[in-house]
């Protein structure tokens, strides 16, 4: 058998097993779509805004895609005249009067006839997010053990300020993965991936906007770790500050690029398999993306802090390269219109992301400086990169929701009013049950993580059963607060006519760092004041 033949049939067989995996109504969705696309043309679409197209492209043509579904047209109803594909979406011009009237009147309701989101069971939701949430908890759990080494190398112990730096930019993954991500999966639910040309343009687009937005983010990040270094020590040295900017952008930007072109694989990949890709993409986005930014953070500043002596130029020339390469990626992502909007329109909750998570680095580095405490080290990635996993599958989730049955500008009848915590998980909506699900992941996804990292001798802490519960109820705490605010920041923005693609999931993921930081800092100060000062707290 020949390599091409070996390839092809090992592909059928994943392809077969995993489709069997998926929920019957997602994969018939998809197939309807693509079918309505080869049959009729889309609505015309109008302009950019708010990282968005002010469209109701997809409203319409799952309109569109119900009403030749109830009318069933066939060859044979069209008499001995030619058939032309676009016959079977005419069945509604030939509607009587009054048949027409009563089409438009659901039309006019609540969108009654727009709810035909795939069907899943919460056994089903969480089978799909389960091994992605799994893959990602050991990425955090790897990048844990990977800053619990690193924090003894001279770059971090004579630089404190790069542990300011570490959430900051394992935030990017929130700020940029995570919406990429984000952006691709709700494309791929409203079919504006079925062309190819399209489908690559939004690829490119997306991709060369995030290196843009990586370089910047990773600059900015590096300045407001020296300011927060400098202002509770008043000491500066340009040295440093040069080696921080150079880490950072360079850091930024590599792993940035890594980690794009996964997500994208895994957003084709998913798309051709039939999983919804908003179960899985978020999560795979920060399964390895934690361990590799700290794993090249770490191999980049102690390289540059052994050049600090005898090359001092190095970290300028390295972080001039990275600044360099930005005018290309903008003349790339200004090629596509929804990147060139965003270009725009998209830095505010970058920035502001990464201003938060500086805030959590400034607790870590102020927590890690105490030697009774540095045993807060290892778990900081893993309950600040769990938190931001779960919240941002559920954003996701409510954004394709809102796409699918609401005009941009208008929530759904049960989004209105004052918010209540409550409502976020009490219902039997499909976000009432993904939140429920979501949230009983928390307590049995942590005991894994936790047993990995001592059974891995990790750390400086051992498993006591009042570490465990204080740690858990900080775990607990961090997920409920975060899933309360995704349920109303996400539906504020969409009332306000922003797309949360975009603009929730830098914010949620930055204030999982920084409640998770802060939540974890406190636990440790709780257990130093109770007594439980021996080898399971501290070094």
């Amino acid at each position: 058998m020949s390599i091409q033949g070996l390839g092809g049939a090992i592909g059928e067989s994943l392809g077969s097993s995993l489709t069997t995996m998926v929920p019957t109504g997602y994969t018939k969705l998809q197939e309807e779509r693509l079918a309505m696309v080869d049959l009729g043309a889309k609505p015309e679409a109008g302009p950019l805004q708010n990282g968005y197209r002010q469209e109701t492209s997809h409203v319409e043509s799952r309109r569109h895609l119900d009403r030749a579904s109830r009318s069933s047209v066939t060859l044979s109803d069209c008499g001995d005249g030619p058939y032309s594909e676009t016959e079977p979406m005419l069945a509604e011009r030939r509607l009587s009067g009054e048949e027409a009237d009563e089409e438009e009147d659901e039309e006019g309701g609540q969108g009654s006839d727009v709810q035909n989101m795939p069907k899943e069971s919460p056994l089903a939701m969480a089978l799909q997010i389960l091994v992605p949430f799994l893959l990602a908890g050991f990425g955090t759990v790897s990048a844990g053990m990977v800053l619990d080494i690193v924090q003894h190398w001279e770059a971090f112990q004579y630089i404190t300020e790069i542990f300011i730096l570490v959430p900051a930019l394992l935030g990017l993954k929130g700020n940029l993965e995570m919406t990429l991500a984000s952006r691709l999966s709700t494309a791929v639910n409203v079919g504006k991936m079925d062309s190819p040309i399209e489908k690559w343009n939004l690829i490119i687009g997306n991709l060369a906007l995030k290196q843009v937005q990586a370089t910047v983010v990773g600059f900015l990040a590096a300045v407001a770790a020296v300011v927060l270094g400098w202002i509770p020590e008043g000491k500066f040295q340009m040295s440093h500050a040069v080696l921080l900017c150079s880490s950072s952008v360079a850091t930024a930007f590599i792993a940035s690029l890594l980690q794009g072109i996964i997500m994208v694989g895994v957003i084709v990949g998913s798309k051709k398999t039939g999983i919804n890709p908003d179960n899985v993409a978020t999560p795979i986005a920060a399964s390895f993306g934690d361990l590799i930014t700290l794993a090249i953070l770490a191999w980049i500043s102690q390289g540059l802090y052994k050049c600090l002596d005898s090359y001092p130029y190095v970290s300028s020339l390295v972080c001039a390269f990275f600044m360099c390469l930005t005018p290309l990626w903008i003349v790339i992502s200004s090629k596509h219109p929804a990147s060139r909007t965003l270009l725009y329109s998209g830095w505010e909750p970058v920035i502001t992301a990464m201003v938060i998570s500086s805030i959590g680095g400034l607790i870590l580095d102020k927590t890690v400086s105490d030697p009774n405490l540095a045993g807060i080290v290892v778990y900081t990635p893993v309950i600040n990169g769990i938190g931001g996993n779960l919240v941002a599958i559920q954003s996701s989730r409510i954004s394709t929701h809102l796409h699918f049955h609401c005009a941009p500008g208008e929530v759904p009848d049960e989004a209105k009013g004052c918010y209540y915590p409550c409502r976020t998980f009490y219902g039997t909506g499909a976000n009432h049950r993904s939140a429920q699900v979501l949230l009983l992941l928390v307590i049995p996804g942590h005991l894994i993580f936790l047993y990995t990292i001592h059974l891995m001798k990790s750390g400086h802490t051992t498993l006591t059963p009042i570490f465990m519960s204080v740690y858990l109820a900080a775990a607990m705490l961090q997920v409920l607060l975060l899933l309360c605010i995704a349920d109303w920041m996400v539906h504020s923005m969409w009332r306000s006519g922003k797309d949360p693609d975009s603009f929730s999931i830098p914010y949620l993921t930055a204030l999982g760092d920084l409640l998770g930081t802060a939540l974890l800092a406190l636990s440790f100060h709780f257990l130093w004041l109770i007594g439980d000062q021996d080898s399971d707290v501290g070094d």
